[in-house]
Formats: C-alpha cells, sequence, structure tokens
C-alpha cells in the first residue's frame, strides 16, 4: 500500500468516525484515531508523540485515547492519557489491542478500529461517564500525517 490515503475507503472512515461519536456518547473520553504512513520508531514511542502533537494530554480529565497506526511499516499502537491509568485493570489495553489485531489479521482494518473504539467507550462510562453538558474536546476525525 503506497499511500495512507488508500488504506481506508471514505466509506470506512466514515464509519470509524461515526464509532468515534457512538463511544463518545457513553463517555467524556476523548478518542482520536491518526494513521501516517510509516514509523522508523517503535510504535508505543510514536504514538506517545503523536498523543502530544494532537494535544490529547490536555484533555480535562486526562481520559483521552489514541489508537495509532504507520500503515506501511505495519506498526499499531493504543495509549490513553494518565487520567484512565488510575482507573482501569492491568490488561485493559490488551483486551482492546487484541480485538483490533484480530480483525487486522483478516484485513478488517475499519472492522478492527470500530470494535476497538466501541469497547473503550464501553469501559471508560464507568470510570468517565457522558455528561449532559459535556464538550467535546478534541476533533473526532481521522488525522493522517
Amino acid at each position: 500500500m503506497s499511500k495512507i490515503e488508500d488504506f481506508l475507503s471514505a466509506e470506512q472512515e466514515q464509519s470509524i468516525v461515526n464509532a468515534i461519536k457512538i463511544a463518545e456518547k457513553n463517555t467524556s473520553g476523548e478518542i482520536r484515531v491518526h494513521i501516517e504512513k510509516n514509523t522508523k520508531k517503535p510504535p508505543m514511542e510514536r504514538a506517545k508523540e503523536v498523543f502530544q502533537f494532537l494535544k490529547m494530554d490536555r484533555t480535562h480529565l486526562k481520559n483521552g485515547v489514541l489508537f495509532y497506526l504507520a500503515v506501511e511499516s505495519k506498526q499499531f499502537a493504543i495509549i490513553g492519557d494518565e487520567g484512565i491509568h488510575k482507573f482501569v485493570p492491568n490488561n485493559f489495553w490488551e483486551i482492546v489491542k487484541n480485538k483490533v489485531l484480530t480483525n487486522f489479521a483478516e484485513k478488517n482494518y475499519a472492522k478492527g478500529l470500530e470494535e476497538g473504539i466501541i469497547e473503550v467507550g464501553n469501559q471508560l462510562k464507568a470510570y468517565f461517564p457522558y455528561e449532559k453538558d459535556d464538550v467535546n474536546e478534541l476533533p473526532d476525525e481521522i488525522s493522517k500525517g
């Protein structure tokens, strides 16, 4: 795959954005997806850089979650802000990651991201419930770099 634009169709991208919107109706947590072509860094290290670049570390409750993908280097990571780590069980990220990667193994990239996003929203609602005056602090659109 030569371009990150070819990784997902427009319909698949919209479906992922819709999953983010649905998940964020359950929680005040903020979820983003970032896709880039390549990384030479370990995926978690690069995800941390992107997390800060996207200003995800500036949410009020420190409850941002980033799904990071480097398409050509086949790298994937999920990272959450410090507010989340205080509450979720130790295996939380592995459970979500496995759900995503199971779909990725079958080349169901959009479905994997959607299921992971919905799972994060469902889990975070226990710790960061949606409030009627909740403000969407981060864009829901997929970022690309």
